[in-house]
């Protein structure tokens, strides 16, 4: 097949959007628990707040400082500490999906 710019752009965006499925299992189901694990820490990390409402004027920022942190210190893939951030990084996706989540029950 000819390489168009066209195929390259299809290429690129099934890569994207379903480049996991081509991950091993030992991959898969490492991120997969790794996102449950951080919803499951955070989602009581969240209500134990809320129920006691004392310091959350220090923990938030204290947290949003600890995610984009996290963000910003992506290694490359050939790195040796990819898999260690790639696991960290799946428990700050997990950690976020709880506050939207607990955002949701809230009402607001």
């Amino acid at each position: 097949m000819q390489k168009t710019n066209f195929s390259r752009i299809t290429y690129q965006i099934n890569n994207l959007l379903f480049g996991f499925l081509s991950d091993t299992w030992r991959s898969k189901s490492v991120g997969i628990i790794s996102v449950l694990t951080g919803y499951f820490l955070f989602a009581n990390f969240a209500t134990k707040f809320i129920s006691e409402g004392k310091n959350e004027l220090i923990m938030v920022p204290i947290i949003i400082v600890f995610i984009e942190i996290i963000i910003r210190i992506k290694p490359s893939s050939s790195s040796r500490f990819y898999d260690l951030w790639s696991v960290v990084d799946k428990l700050r996706i997990g950690a976020i999906y709880a506050i939207i989540l607990e955002a949701f029950k809230l009402g607001s």
